[in-house]
């Protein structure tokens, strides 16, 4: 006669719902990445360390055991980036400075002048687009980029197509490398960026937009990329590139990120 029967709470529905949501986000996390074929080496590897324990191969299971018994630093080190990326989407969603600051308050005029700069952007890349002249954008969101700021030089001016246009002239000493914006101003130019190692759908694309890619993986940062090959616009934000974007499209994303 069997004496209980195995009762399933709301708490236990709402625990399985939680661990099926994290590993969609660690799936979408890791998509198209190295990572994803990391993380099936590793699941395999542990299937194979419990049909060996079950096996009672003691001495294999004992090697194995302690390569797993380290297994939480091992991810760690691997998955740096990842795990950065998504603290870090989780500071930058529930953060309430950018909202509460008081110069908020009274922004009309600044966005005024936001508009401006928007524009002046948008300006510098169609002519670029229009003169295939390659160029690789940052604006900054609400992530500091202080460690790639340091590595391109200094400039400290406000934007406008025209300085954008001289920056990345092919002859500009400063057009290799990305251009870093925040708040209306162009911090640096000729800033080193991460290389991103995912899958790009189009092979032809090159070092510029894995490097716009690269940024967006770690950082909020929305990255502007235009193709010296083809001219055609794209950009690359949260880990994802869009590519042959136009001026509206990419005003619209300007606006999206910037307000809100």
């Amino acid at each position: 006669m069997i004496e209980a029967f195995i009762t399933l709470r709301f708490v236990d529905i709402l625990d399985i719902l939680l661990v099926a949501f994290l590993i969609y986000e660690l799936y979408a996390l890791i998509k198209g990445t190295a990572a994803f074929s990391i993380v099936m080496g590793m699941f395999i590897f542990y299937l194979t360390w419990i049909v060996i324990r079950a096996l009672n191969m003691e001495l294999t299971a004992s090697i194995l055991g302690e390569i797993v018994g380290v297994g939480v630093l091992a991810l760690v080190i691997i998955f740096q980036q990842e795990i950065r990326k998504m603290f870090l989407l989780l500071g930058t969603r529930y953060n309430l400075n950018t909202k509460l600051k008081f110069e908020n308050i009274f922004s009309k005029e600044r966005d005024d002048e936001h508009d401006k700069k928007v524009k002046e952007i948008i300006q510098a890349c169609e002519e670029m687009s229009r003169t295939k002249t390659g160029a690789l954008i940052v604006l900054i969101n609400k992530t500091e980029l202080n460690e790639y700021v340091e590595t391109g030089e200094r400039i400290e001016a406000p934007v406008s197509a025209a300085l954008l246009e001289t920056i990345f002239f092919k002859n500009s000493p400063l057009h290799d490398g990305a251009v870093i914006i925040h708040n209306g101003r162009i911090v640096a130019a000729r800033c080193v960026l991460p290389v991103s190692n995912k899958e790009l759908e189009n092979e032809q694309l090159g070092l510029r937009h894995r490097a716009g890619l690269g940024i967006s993986q770690v950082t909020d940062a929305l990255v502007i990329i235009v193709s010296e090959e083809t001219g055609k616009i794209a950009f690359a934000f949260n880990g994802n590139l869009h590519e042959n974007v136009n001026p509206i499209e990419l005003t619209r994303k300007i606006e999206q990120i910037y307000q809100g």
